[in-house]
């Protein structure tokens, strides 16, 4: 299975997918894990990302057209897009079931006051972890990848193998 994140802060990555479950389904090459930098598809000298939401407003918003830009950068065939935000669907171990199955999963880290309303034309579905606002979207990508990797055959001996 391969795991793409869409972030602003790839960094945040580093210490999780270093340890534990993630790292040994990467080690036994079950799933690759893509960190992308959502500001490599700025088209601008300063890599802006956000911008004032139509209609006005406070916050900024994450832009379409960059994000746009980096969805197509990974997504392929049998790819899943789904956009973390705390207004989206509660996710659920039955979810995490229905992504260990798929070839390519693309996490979209929502950050600011929201993303642009017209990403829901590039996205499959929006999760949410809880009922509660977090800074963005690493966080829940982060227990999406860990819900997923343990459920992947061969990541996790038999007898350890939990809420399968």
């Amino acid at each position: 299975m391969r795991i793409s994140i869409l972030t602003l802060f790839p960094d945040m990555f580093s210490g999780p997918f270093a340890q534990s479950i993630v790292r040994r389904a990467i080690d036994k090459k079950l799933v690759s894990v893509e960190l992308i930098n959502i500001r490599d598809f700025a088209s601008d000298h300063y890599k802006s990302v956000d911008g004032h939401p139509y209609g006005g407003g406070i916050g900024m918003i994450l832009r379409v057209d960059v994000v746009d830009r980096a969805i197509k950068r990974v997504k392929g065939p049998g790819s899943r897009v789904i956009l973390l935000d705390a207004g989206g669907t509660p996710y659920k171990q039955a979810k995490a079931r229905e992504f260990s199955k798929l070839s390519h999963l693309i996490l979209i880290c929502g950050h600011y006051e929201g993303v642009d309303a017209r990403i829901k034309n590039l996205i499959d579905e929006e999760l949410s972890i809880g009922d509660y606002v977090l800074t963005g979207g690493e966080i829940p990508a982060m227990v999406i990848a860990d819900s997923v990797a343990r459920l992947i055959p061969g990541v996790l001996a038999k007898s350890r193998r939990y809420y399968s």
